[in-house]
């Protein structure tokens, strides 16, 4: 069955070169991102996550909020297997499908074609499904004729609309997504969403880092706010939106 849990996870990140940084650094840090503190040898870090305890059944649609460095994406990290708990267990049942960064894998010196390839074998999908797939990522991304040359003479915006149409081919069991994806213009974004939307629906759990009240309080079922990689609240989105937003 497909659900999270994490018992008592902390995760600290190590800081180098520390003792070249001033007081007011550190103390800004202190104010915006995790906790900093010491090891028992001495090295400074900033703990992101502090022993967090959540579980997440099925068919629950998740919202991550919080300031800047409050641990979102640190969290989400953690859930996709990126970051190993510095402490604590995260138990993850079911295929993750992150959508945190989709430009991973992608090669510039290689044609869009051959990076549909490249990045769908990274999301583990069979070449069968790539190619029965082909003519539909490829209309969909608007590229034409320019599928067939190297992604460095690729705009940003192709260069993004080709990594979204290619990390969205998969069938997710949880999906991580880092707020919301904007590519192209308003035209694409409009197929964009629709194609995200479908994408949400298909998926059992869904984990989504957002500063968007509207996005939070239209995609999930429940809300964690964070601070210092401490859970503040943890209810449905109409409360804690209230006394998050105002």
């Amino acid at each position: 069955m497909t659900n999270i849990q994490l018992k008592n996870v902390s995760v600290d990140i190590p800081i180098f070169n520390s003792q070249g940084r001033s007081l007011k650094k550190k103390i800004l840090g202190a104010a915006t991102g995790g906790r900093i503190g010491l090891t028992e040898s001495g090295k400074t870090i900033v703990r992101s996550l502090n022993q967090l305890n959540l579980k997440i059944d099925p068919h629950e649609r998740i919202g991550l909020i919080g300031h800047n460095g409050a641990g979102k994406s640190t969290l989400l990290r953690v859930l996709g297997g990126v970051y190993v708990p510095t402490s604590g267990n995260a138990l993850i049942n079911g295929r993750v499908t992150s959508l945190i960064d989709i430009s991973l894998g992608i090669d510039p010196e290689s044609t869009g074609r051959e990076n549909i390839f490249i990045r769908a074998a990274l999301l583990g999908l069979p070449r069968k499904q790539v190619l029965e797939e082909m003519d539909n990522i490829i209309e969909f991304t608007q590229l034409g004729e320019f599928i067939d040359m190297p992604l460095r003479t690729y705009s940003t915006g192709m260069h993004m609309r080709l990594a979204f149409a290619v990390s969205t081919m998969v069938t997710p069991e949880i999906l991580l997504m880092d707020e919301w994806l904007s590519v192209g213009d308003k035209e694409f974004q409009e197929r964009a969403e629709e194609r995200l939307n479908g994408l949400i629906a298909k998926a059992n759990i869904l984990v989504l880092a957002s500063h968007s009240r509207q996005l939070i309080e239209k995609c999930c079922t429940r809300v964690i706010w964070l601070e210092h990689g401490n859970v503040v609240m943890d209810e449905k989105p109409e409360s804690v939106c209230k006394n998050y937003f105002g």
